[in-house]
């Protein structure tokens, strides 16, 4: 039997889900704002209209023509008629020629202005007569400037944000707050964004039980707790795609009417069933259906499944089968689905890859790709766990994964690792 290396079957898992992806791509909903939020838009957006839509003030202060101003000193300050106020809201008015009208941060620079002087650098350096109810100042106000002000001072000009009819966001973003506000402030309610994958988790297995059961101490002492579903459901979520769970007993049949009550599924994950045993259940059920299972030079995760399952209703159903010790179920989604779910997300599809040294000495199997939980200390050193599959609070409580690839059978204290950071 043929041992591909784990960076050979991640290349097999990719290919099998490439036309998933062109088809993600192709299918598209139209939802409201409110209902986007880490979706991936399906299509260009191009701006109704220029941002600021009309030119506004950046600061709290006073309206001015420049040339108005061009003679002001501290020795001369220039005084001017208080003109009508601009508040946030009110339409654009017109400033007369030789007068000052006050106007708020975000209200509209009235026509015939060309600056804002703050009015922190007016005298006096506060609004006379406004506020409280009270609009405008009263008839006769005036106030000084000490010095000129440029054209284009604190003025924000229309369109210096986007111009109507340009591109605000293109076909792929993935929609965050950042961007679903810049779609609100263009006044654009819905977005057409790309269906999510969808993914059943499938979890096998006799022994299982779901969490919140009581054990009979008798009929099931040898019964567990289903952690898979919850576990691969949250890590299938966690990269951008729609989980759905389901069991099923150590029964082909009924793993295979499991899936076919999912019609509505891109994609299939298994966890268990799937190595060397008498009992393998998934094997034994979507083997003759056309999922290839074999080993693959890793630890943990060595037993592997992946093809296209052609159901009895003529269904074809990609699959990727992993192990069922939570361990090496969650290491297999990280090596191989997990950056596909990601890509189809628009998210970075892979974990950056940084180094340490070790803080202890490790041995690891020189045949096969080990990747051990490991945590970053505070010295920047890296302390490798335990490799056995069976060790899930271990993994929660670590931050990294620590990869030592072929041909590493031993590395000393001191040593540099590659890992991956796995606390964001």
């Amino acid at each position: 039997m043929t041992v591909r290396t784990h960076l050979e079957h991640a290349a097999a898992a990719a290919e099998l889900l490439a036309p998933l992806g062109e088809r993600l791509t192709d299918a598209a909903q139209q939802l409201p704002l409110a209902d986007a939020l880490g979706r991936i838009l399906a299509e260009d957006v191009t701006s109704p209209i220029s941002l600021p839509r009309f030119a506004n003030s950046q600061m709290d202060g006073y309206a001015v023509r420049a040339v108005d101003l061009a003679a002001a000193s501290a020795d001369n300050p220039v005084r001017l008629p208080v003109g009508p106020t601009s508040a946030a809201g009110d339409p654009v008015g017109t400033l007369a020629p030789g007068t000052a009208s006050p106007v708020m941060t975000g209200a509209a620079v009235p026509e015939g202005a060309d600056a804002v002087v703050p009015i922190e650098q007016s005298d006096p350096p506060r609004f006379i007569g406004i506020g409280g109810g009270t609009h405008d100042a009263p008839a006769g106000t005036t106030v000084a400037f000490r010095a000129p002000v440029e054209p284009g001072t604190f003025v924000r000009a229309v369109g210096t944000d986007i111009r109507e009819g340009a591109l605000l966001l293109p076909a792929g973003t993935r929609l965050g707050p950042a961007q679903l506000g810049s779609l609100a402030a263009a006044g654009v309610p819905l977005v057409r964004v790309r269906n999510p994958v969808r993914v059943l988790v499938l979890s096998t297995g006799h022994e299982l039980r779901m969490p919140g059961i009581r054990l009979d101490p008798v009929a099931d002492s040898g019964a567990i707790y289903d952690s898979n579903s919850a576990m691969m459901a949250a890590a299938v979520a966690a990269a951008g795609a729609t989980a759905v769970t389901a069991s099923a007993p150590d029964d082909a049949a009924a793993v295979v009417d499991t899936i076919e009550q999912h019609p509505d599924v891109d994609l299939v994950v298994t966890t268990g069933g799937v190595s060397a045993g008498a009992f393998e259940v998934v094997r034994d059920a979507l083997a003759p259906l056309g999922v290839e299972f074999g080993p693959v030079a890793m630890q943990p995760g060595g037993p592997q499944g992946l093809g296209t399952a052609v159901l009895p209703s003529g269904r074809r159903m990609p699959v990727l089968a992993f192990p069922g010790n939570p361990v090496s179920a969650l290491i297999s989604f990280e090596l191989f689905l997990r950056p596909l779910l990601r890509g189809f997300a628009g998210l970075p599809q892979q974990r950056r890859t940084e180094r340490a040294v070790l803080a202890h000495p490790v041995t690891s199997p020189p045949a096969r790709h080990q990747v051990r939980r490991g945590t970053v200390r505070a010295d920047g050193s890296v302390e490798v766990g335990a490799p056995s599959s069976h060790l899930l609070h271990a993994y929660a409580t670590a931050n990294a994964l620590v990869h030592l690839p072929v041909g590493v059978d031993s590395l000393p204290a001191g040593a540099e690792v590659d890992y991956w950071r796995i606390d964001d």
